[in-house]
């Protein structure tokens, strides 16, 4: 057999151009998506903890902002965002509990894409084509199907007009930072729920936004129990169980050096994501999300870190691999045959811990049968890949994401199935958790791809031919130098293998990098949008955050710089007030019932 035949996987719908177009953020908002993210969770902590109440005065609001920002040493350059992010917070549980069909959605026509945009504009704002070029059509559709109104518009007349009928109770915004200054204290003065995501650009044009935080505060309700659940605090708890003295309670003590070898790994380094999936889907799921833990539900969890653990050894033997963790891997410390053994016995281990649950005989058959459907896929997927390094043909990107979905996403379905047969709901949601799976799994993997180019990457420096979708990426966008020496290398003849500054830069002058990237936010995008039809607020909300969590890692009176204008002359304003009692049973007679 000479060649092997690789599937190509079917890719997601395109993502809006804001997603495929990369935007610097202008100085005074966090330049990576981690940076931000991480700054949201501070103040998410700091605002659980201080129990702030809103409206907040705009001087307690900049003392609150200065203290948390001395806490955690953030850039004085992000004071006005942190204080936005944290005005957020502070409305974040009055807002859930408004009803949609009480809330406005306020987005600025800025976020189209203004050169391809073919929405007119009548006196109410954008009048949306649906031509799928920008993010305002996905809002603006699942906003509405919620039950909110929504306006894509500048100006304060018409919003104020609508909060004054006592339709409008709480405001979902979205406006970059200068807006927001000029706004705040007619935020304050109407002291309704109003939430803003900031734009990561002032400039008024094509400009771009956090995506997963809009589609956060926009589903945000108080039927979703999991929304106060700390992911961080759960995801640490978690990690408890597989230290020595945990496992050791939870299982039994060892009863044979293989059984203490297989022990050790399983409590070596790790981050803990399969179990933490297992346990997010069973808090969403069950019937109290907030309370204790069983005995019975973390031993499922480890059986399914127990079968990640054993994949992991046996990858490491497949791919000649002598470090994992940062440490020697288990059959460069104790030779192949005891690897592959300790590797099988956790697969038995896992499997144990499954059929000896006191779960009911259906729960146990339940997840037996996830457990070997998952292993059955994995195998599947790692076979592909290691039949096509005896027979090394180039691979496509598609044929990339194809080896990635079926060999990365089986372990999270599996995770995330577990946790649903615990709670006794799996028939609900197990085709959700398919589709959400597939998707979290493909933009893992990318993400993983990303990582090994690091300088801090565990991955030797020398990059070898493997399916990887940055070396598939660089072979179909690269030209020149670049083009042959990545043919050179698919093809088996290439003389010298490039380092990792080399290939990084590559990617980078290519575009391939930034290809990776779009694919890596088109799968997050469609492992949200999985979620749409799911009626479960509680899983609804929980796996959306997780996307945060994993990968991290209002507009009331507002204007853009080309609108001030025209907001400051009362004439317009008059106007706008009058447009706006046109609008009012326009939104109450047209705006479909609120879903949950």
């Amino acid at each position: 057999m000479s060649t092997v035949a690789v599937r190509s996987a079917q890719l997601p719908p395109p993502v809006p151009p804001t997603i495929r177009r990369f935007r610097q953020p202008k100085k005074n908002i966090p330049q990576t998506k981690q940076e931000r993210d991480q700054i949201q969770s501070w103040i998410r902590a700091y605002a659980e903890e201080t129990k702030l109440v809103p409206p907040l005065p705009i001087d307690e609001l900049q003392r609150h902002t200065e203290k948390i920002m001395a806490i955690h040493a953030i850039d004085s350059a992000y004071r006005d965002y942190t204080g936005v992010l944290l005005a957020n917070e502070s409305w974040r549980e009055s807002l859930a509990t408004v009803p949609f069909e009480k809330r406005l959605l306020l987005m600025p026509k800025c976020l189209r894409i203004e050169s391809k945009c073919p929405a007119p504009f009548d006196e109410f704002g954008l009048l949306c084509k649906q031509c799928g070029l920008c993010t305002i059509q996905d809002f603006q559709n699942e906003a509405e199907k919620l039950g909110y109104a929504v306006l894509v518009a500048e100006g304060s007349a018409i919003v104020m007009s609508l909060i004054q009928t006592g339709k409008i109770e709480a405001i979902v915004g979205i406006s970059c930072l200068p807006v927001l200054e000029r706004t705040f204290p007619y935020v304050e003065a109407a002291a309704i729920p109003a939430v803003a995501v900031p734009l990561l650009q002032d400039d008024c044009i094509d400009t771009t936004v956090d995506i997963d935080w809009v589609w956060d505060y926009i589903h945000l309700t108080s039927d979703d129990q999991t929304r106060r659940l700390n992911l961080n605090a759960l995801h640490d708890e978690v990690k408890t169980w597989f230290e020595r003295p945990a496992l050791d309670a939870l299982l039994g003590s060892p009863t044979c050096q293989t059984e203490e070898i297989a022990r050790d790994w399983l409590a070596r380094a790790g981050k803990r994501w399969r179990p933490f999936l297992t346990i997010a889907a069973y808090q969403a799921l069950r019937e109290d999300p907030e309370g204790p833990i069983s005995d019975t539900v973390k031993r499922a969890a480890i059986s399914v870190e127990a079968f990640h653990k054993a994949s992991l050894v046996h990858d490491d033997i497949e791919d000649n691999d002598a470090e994992r963790y940062g440490e020697s891997t288990l059959h460069t410390e104790h030779g192949v045959a005891v690897a592959l053994n300790v590797g099988d016995l956790l697969i038995g281990e896992g499997y144990r811990l499954l059929a000896d649950s006191d779960a009911s005989s259906g729960i146990r058959a339940a997840t037996l049968k996830v457990a070997a459907e998952g292993q059955r896929e994995l195998c599947r997927g790692q076979g592909a890949e290691l039949l096509w390094t005896n027979h090394p043909v180039a691979l496509s990107s598609t044929q990339v994401l194809e080896i990635f979905r079926s060999k990365t996403a089986p372990a999270f379905e599996v995770a995330l199935k577990v946790g649903a047969a615990l709670a006794g709901r799996l028939d609900e949601v197990e085709d959700v958790l398919h589709t959400y799976s597939e998707n979290l799994g493909i933009a893992y993997q990318i993400r993983d791809d990303v990582d090994d180019l690091g300088d801090d990457s565990a991955a030797a420096n020398e990059v070898s031919i493997r399916p990887s979708i940055i070396l598939s990426l660089l072979r179909e966008k690269g030209q020149g130098e670049i083009k042959e020496t990545m043919e050179a290398l698919w093809s088996g003849t290439a003389e010298k293998q490039p380092d990792k500054p080399t290939i990084r830069g590559w990617a980078e002058d290519s575009g391939s990098h930034e290809k990776a990237m779009m694919l890596l936010e088109s799968y997050k995008e469609a492992a949200i949008r999985s979620l749409t039809d799911v009626e479960i607020p509680n899983l609804k909300g929980l796996l959306r955050r997780v996307i945060g969590k994993i990968f991290n890692e209002l507009e009331i009176k507002g204007w853009c710089r080309e609108f001030e204008n025209k907001n400051i002359n009362p004439e317009i304003r008059e106007a706008a007030a009058k447009a706006a009692e046109h609008l009012v049973p326009k939104i109450v007679e047209e705006t479909p019932a609120a879903v949950g």
